[in-house]
């Protein structure tokens, strides 16, 4: 797909470290790298997946990225832009209509005060959306429309509604500027299994008919596989496999990625397989391990792993692993 055709966004290289503080003039003792060197790609309408464990970092890369977080390192263009890192808030703000983001929360995510209505027409006034308030009205009425909801529910209240419809309230809010890419984070991990369907077939829906493009944040694989393109695999703070959804689930080369997979549930009981359950805890992000950051726990882990920081290798066109296993296969591919 990437060939040809030029990225809707390009992250390079991002860092994002958080510093510790300590003492009685609150000098910085250290950091908690909670992004360490992050580089990927999404092109126009696609869905780019960004899954690993919890506190790897996956939520402070979307932040990072759409600068709800300061203090990144690195590069991240969105189409022509300029570095966006290197931006201040006012510069910032005109790229904001085209990246928009759906929070974990959508109870959270809502003021209780504003009604729904309210809600959707706010972003459309800051953005000049709209010549009149009833033109405002009427186009908060077809997103409410839009996203499965009745135009009636306009001026009601956050409380009003369960946490699925809430949830569609926060996507109809990133839909109302006509953004052109949308950060999941954890869209759906709030919500009932069925619910979780509901809000993953409406996004997909809604990718298709407007074009979107998606960055998916999240630690459900299932999840993962059933939305996006292509999957990036994140652990501590590093991704360390990137591949179409295809390659990563049928055949995934990192010993991380394949713990996973063996880790996530099959919805059926009769179907039994072995697994592989990895041993210790996930290090600090504080002081992370020299060389593969997952050698204290690869259950593969032999001698350059705990020394040298593995290269990425292309194990096919669309497969790029982080792994000295692998090491081999750059002689095969060219």
């Amino acid at each position: 797909m990437g060939e040809f055709v030029k990225p809707l966004l390009q992250v390079k290289n991002l860092k994002m470290h958080f510093p510790i503080r300590s003492g009685v003039f609150s000098r910085i003792a250290d950091h908690v790298r909670a992004v360490d060197g992050v580089s990927f790609d999404i092109f126009p309408g696609e869905t780019l997946g960004l899954a690993g464990e919890s506190g790897c970092g996956k939520t402070t890369v979307g932040r990072t990225i759409l600068r709800l977080l300061d203090g990144g390192e690195g590069e991240v263009y969105f189409e022509d832009s300029p570095n966006l890192l290197d931006l201040s808030q006012r510069e910032m703000r005109p790229y904001r209509k085209d990246l928009q983001i759906i929070f974990q929360d959508p109870f959270s995510s809502l003021n209780p005060r504003l009604t729904v209505g309210s809600t959707l027409i706010e972003p459309l006034k800051i953005f000049g959306i709209g010549n009149s308030r009833k033109e405002r009205r009427d186009r908060a009425v077809e997103l409410l429309e839009e996203v499965g909801l009745n135009g009636s529910h306009l001026d009601r209240y956050p409380h009003e509604f369960s946490g699925g419809q809430r949830q569609r309230i926060g996507i109809a809010r990133a839909l109302s500027v006509e953004p052109k890419l949308i950060i999941c984070d954890e869209a759906v991990s709030a919500l009932d299994v069925s619910v979780q369907a509901q809000i993953i077939n409406l996004l997909m829906a809604l990718g298709e008919k407007r074009g979107l493009a998606f960055l998916f944040v999240s630690h459900d694989l299932s999840v993962v596989e059933h939305i996006s393109n292509r999957v990036a695999i994140m652990y501590l703070g590093k991704l360390v496999e990137v591949g179409t959804k295809e390659e990563i689930y049928r055949s995934p080369k990192h010993p991380y990625t394949q713990a996973l997979l063996q880790a996530a549930p099959i919805p059926d009981p009769s179907v039994k397989r072995e697994r592989h359950l990895l041993e210790g805890d996930v290090p600090s992000p504080i002081n992370p391990p020299s060389g593969c950051p997952f050698h204290p726990r690869c259950p593969e882990c032999f001698e350059p792993c705990s020394d040298v920081v593995p290269e990425w290798i292309s194990v096919s066109e669309k497969h790029e692993v982080a792994c000295h296993l692998h090491s081999e296969s750059l002689q095969t591919i060219e």
